[in-house]
């Protein structure tokens, strides 16, 4: 995969980096980090200047976290409130106050939150699908989006531009940091779940709803 997409930049440029980030933001597998460092180590050897990189590169981004925006548009809260109250919904134990609450929770921190995330491997992707759900103000959810990822480029493309021949190891080194935050949100994630189990399965409070279940 590395291959095919160091040939797609090396064939198209500017827009076959716009194009690669618009994808890895919605495929986050895709290693972001391999298209940006190799971008900065073209400008060293090419005719590509590392202002354009980083701007084709911030256009994808963007364009691609419109695509999840929109998404989370159609999974917006009355639709997900109908699905917590469904068979499944409450077989789950979920309720649609949780809806409610986690919508709330976002109006009150959705800014910072779609700013910072876009420095959080696979989150800084899929945070846009909440930010569309929670019906987050396009001008802001744009602005906050373009500012995070241009930071996020920008480190990228620079240190690719300066490890030179050199710059597969920066984007290894990211990619231990990737690796290393997706543990850590792993992590994050068994604790709520089970959290969440304990609360809404195994306590007196929790298990009083399975008759309604039945």
């Amino acid at each position: 995969m590395e291959q095919m997409m160091i040939d797609i930049i090396n064939g198209f440029g500017y827009i076959g980096i716009a194009f690669l980030i618009a994808v890895e933001n919605i495929f986050p597998p895709i290693p972001s980090e391999v298209i940006l460092t190799f971008g900065g180590f073209l400008t060293t050897v090419s005719n590509m200047n590392v202002w354009g990189v980083i701007l084709s590169a911030t256009i994808g981004a963007v364009a691609g976290a419109l695509v999840l925006y929109y998404l989370g548009r159609l999974l917006n809260a009355e639709r997900l409130e109908r699905l917590f109250e469904s068979k499944l919904g409450r077989r789950l134990h979920l309720k649609k106050e949780d809806v409610r609450r986690a919508e709330g929770w976002f109006f009150k921190h959705g800014n910072k939150t779609v700013f910072f995330c876009r420095f959080i491997p696979l989150v800084r992707s899929l945070i846009s699908i909440p930010a569309g759900a929670a019906k987050m103000q396009m001008g802001s959810f744009l602005l906050l989006t373009a500012a995070g990822t241009a930071i996020w480029n920008t480190v990228l493309v620079f240190l690719g531009k300066f490890a030179g021949d050199a710059w597969g190891n920066i984007a290894n080194y990211v990619n231990v940091y990737s690796i290393i935050a997706v543990g850590v949100l792993a992590v994050i994630a068994i604790v709520v779940g089970v959290i969440f189990i304990k609360k809404r399965f195994l306590s007196p409070r929790g298990t009083a709803g399975k008759d309604e279940v039945k």
